[in-house]
């Protein structure tokens, strides 16, 4: 297929689309039936289809797109890195420029405590290093037993192993016998839907000592880390 993918009919893209693609998050008979919305290309904040549809995307791609489509000086910028060093890993005794400067530049923008830096491809992958690294620190520092992580029911932390592990979305527990043992889940703090008579101050405090009696009934010599969304909201 051209590299220009919006020669071709709507309906041509979907056909192939149906018959090559499986979509995350989806009910693909669903949506196969109805036909994927195609994009095409996008300016600012805005998207096209591949019928001409001009489209707000208020989810700024998948939340990672903040700065708006089309930007120029970074195509410019991507272009110049990958034209002097395109890729290499950091496994073996290397590193490289672009590399250390964010990593500087990083620490910089972090709280004083946080002044180094491990690259990941997506906050998926990032869950997972932190649920092993997390185990391992504990074994280092001598306390092995401390292997439980505490999240929150509804919680989101990715979709890899332990990622959906660490989550509280019972409907993705369901899909490989998950979660893994040692993680525990405490209620959610949604007092729109479930604070009841409360206050919403005082349906915060009830909520947060739900971590704190976990703790207690856990054991605090076997719990490692808590997991949470500064704003739940996935």
């Amino acid at each position: 297929m051209s590299a220009v993918s919006n020669i071709y009919p709507t309906a041509a893209l979907q056909a192939v689309d149906a018959a090559h693609h499986i979509h995350p998050f989806t009910d693909t008979k669903a949506l196969n039936s109805e036909g994927t919305r195609i994009i095409t290309h996008a300016d600012g904040v805005w998207l096209t289809d591949s019928n001409g549809n001009r489209i707000l995307d208020g989810m700024a791609g998948l939340w990672c797109v903040q700065v708006g489509h089309g930007r120029q000086e970074i195509a410019d910028a991507v272009h110049k890195q990958m034209s002097e060093l395109s890729y290499y890993n950091t496994f073996f005794k290397t590193s490289h420029p672009p590399a250390i400067a964010l990593a500087e530049k990083l620490a910089e923008l972090a709280p004083e405590h946080m002044n180094r830096v491990f690259y990941c491809s997506s906050g998926s992958e990032a869950n997972d290093t932190v649920f092993r690294m997390v185990r391992h620190y504990w074994d280092q520092m001598g306390q092995p037993d401390k292997k439980v992580i505490i999240g929150r029911w509804n919680g989101y932390h990715g979709s890899t192993l332990a990622g959906t592990s660490l989550g509280g979305m019972k409907g993705m527990h369901e899909q490989g016998d998950l979660p893994v043992p040692g993680v525990h889940h405490i209620d959610q703090p949604y007092w729109y839907g479930e604070g009841g008579d409360m206050s919403p101050e005082d349906f915060g405090v009830h909520v947060a000592r739900k971590l704190e009696k976990a703790i207690d009934e856990i054991g605090e010599d076997k719990v490692a880390a808590f997991i949470a969304e500064p704003i739940q909201g996935a």
